[in-house]
C-alpha cells in the first residue's frame, strides 16, 4: 500500500534564499524566501497556514539546519534529501 500525504511541501534551500512549493489538495502554491530569521518565521508559518504535516528539503551545504531546527519545534516531519529524488 503506497503512502499518500495530502499536504507537503518541498523546498529549495540556498545561502541567501528558499524556494517552496506546497502542493494541497487545493493546488500548488510557489513562494520564494530570504534566509534571515525574521522570513525563516514566516516560512514556517505559510507552511502551518497550508496545514502540511511533512516537508522535503533540497540543500547544499548546512543551509537546512536553522530550517529544521523551526520545523523540530512545531512538530512538522522533515527530510534532507538529494536533489535528484525531489523530482
Amino acid at each position: 500500500m503506497d503512502v499518500v500525504i495530502e499536504r507537503a511541501c518541498g523546498m529549495d534551500v540556498h545561502k541567501d534564499n528558499i524556494t517552496a512549493c506546497i502542493i494541497t489538495p487545493e493546488g500548488k502554491e510557489i513562494q520564494t524566501f530570504s534566509t534571515k530569521t525574521v522570513f525563516l518565521l514566516q516560512l514556517v508559518d505559510w507552511i502551518k497556514q497550508h496545514r502540511c504535516t511533512h516537508v522535503a528539503m533540497e540543500s547544499t551545504s548546512v543551509y537546512w539546519k536553522p530550517i529544521v531546527n523551526l520545523l523540530e519545534a512545531e512538530d512538522i516531519e522533515f527530510l534532507v534529501v538529494n536533489a535528484q529524488h525531489m523530482k
